[in-house]
């Protein structure tokens, strides 16, 4: 027995070079159910070839099967560009398909569906920080300082609402059921505990970014243009922001990505990252290398702008710190690609 289901796939596009992954996006899809089978067709845009294979989920996301084994078509090693096509032999694999909440993933082999999509970023030198005067009026963006980071990997998106339910087994802050949006409102240890969990379900080594390590990004690198804001200088082509957001939620990688090809930097959700301080810590003046922040404090940091702010405090540069409050974030992995 088959009953009509929803779909909804995403791609992540696996790539065997350690180099930043951008560019790719999957658009046009449509779906079919022919008697015992299911097509799948979809175009996809990306660098280079990716490996794919195809999931299902019988509860809404919750669980997912797979790699699917009955499939033909656009699946396994080296899928290019291009329009394609998954044909799924579906009693071939299941008894049946029964649920009114049938969801299906396309994800790369090798990378589980619950993992982000990574950014390779290459290490460099910057001048951290800012002297505008709006922006040091809670927690200090000064003395601009010279930073030296080794290359880090960055998550092209900020964490979902359905990748938390995936790893911790409940929802978060729903949004008119929207999988795809940030995580908006959740604590620096509740963090701690996702982490620890995706760790041991992927045996990889995530984390949340540096302070440093976020407004790199942010700037785009060794590719930044040096834009006002992640990405542009106009904040409605790449941020959600107090002028332009939904009550009913944003999904992430909507609006243009920065030089890096990582989205929602400047708007969407506030992002925590791991640096302890005081509330009114200021820069260091000397110059630094791979820093970390005090190794005790009473608050952290959280980075970049949410769906409330106004354009000001959308910029790279913005901090805030805080024990309490609760935000989104995005992760981060060292060198070794995740």
């Amino acid at each position: 027995m088959i009953r009509s289901f929803i779909l909804f796939i995403v791609v992540l596009c696996f790539q065997t070079f350690a180099f930043q992954s951008f560019g790719q996006a999957i658009t046009n899809i449509l779906s079919k159910q022919t008697e015992n089978t299911i097509e799948v067709t979809y175009s996809l845009s990306t660098t280079s070839p990716c490996e794919i294979a195809l999931y299902v989920s019988l509860d809404g996301g919750t669980i997912w099967k797979g790699p699917l084994t009955k499939v033909q078509g656009a699946v396994g090693k080296n899928i290019a560009a291009g329009e394609h096509t998954i044909t799924w032999q579906v009693l071939e694999e299941l008894e049946e398909l029964s649920s009114d909440n049938i969801k299906f993933k396309v994800a790369s082999v090798g990378k589980k569906p619950f993992e982000p999509e990574m950014v390779f970023v290459e290490g460099g030198t910057f001048l951290m920080g800012s002297n505008d005067v709006d922006l040091n009026r809670y927690t200090p963006t000064k003395p601009v300082h010279k930073v030296t980071l080794s290359s880090f990997y960055m998550g092209k998106y900020e964490v979902t609402q359905g990748q938390w339910r995936e790893v911790m087994g409940i929802n978060r802050v729903k949004l008119s059921n929207c999988d795809d949006c940030p995580l908006l409102e959740v604590s620096y240890s509740d963090i701690q505990e996702y982490i620890k969990l995706l760790n041991e379900r992927s045996g990889k080594q995530y984390r949340l970014p540096t302070e440093a390590e976020w407004e790199y990004a942010a700037i785009g690198g060794k590719l930044s243009k040096g834009y006002t804001y992640s990405g542009s200088n106009h904040l409605d082509t790449v941020g959600w922001y107090r002028n332009n957001y939904s009550f009913k939620g944003n999904p992430v990688g909507m609006k243009q990505p920065n030089e890096l090809g990582i989205y929602d930097m400047s708007g969407n959700a506030q992002e925590w990252c791991s640096n302890r301080c005081d509330e009114y810590d200021s820069y260091p003046k000397k110059a630094q290398i791979n820093p970390t922040g005090p190794e005790s404090g009473k608050y952290h940091i959280l980075r970049g702008c949410d769906r409330y702010s106004s354009p000001e405090y959308c910029t790279p540069y913005y901090r805030v710190s805080s024990y309490w409050f609760t935000g989104g974030f995005r992760l981060a992995h060292s060198t070794k690609e995740p």
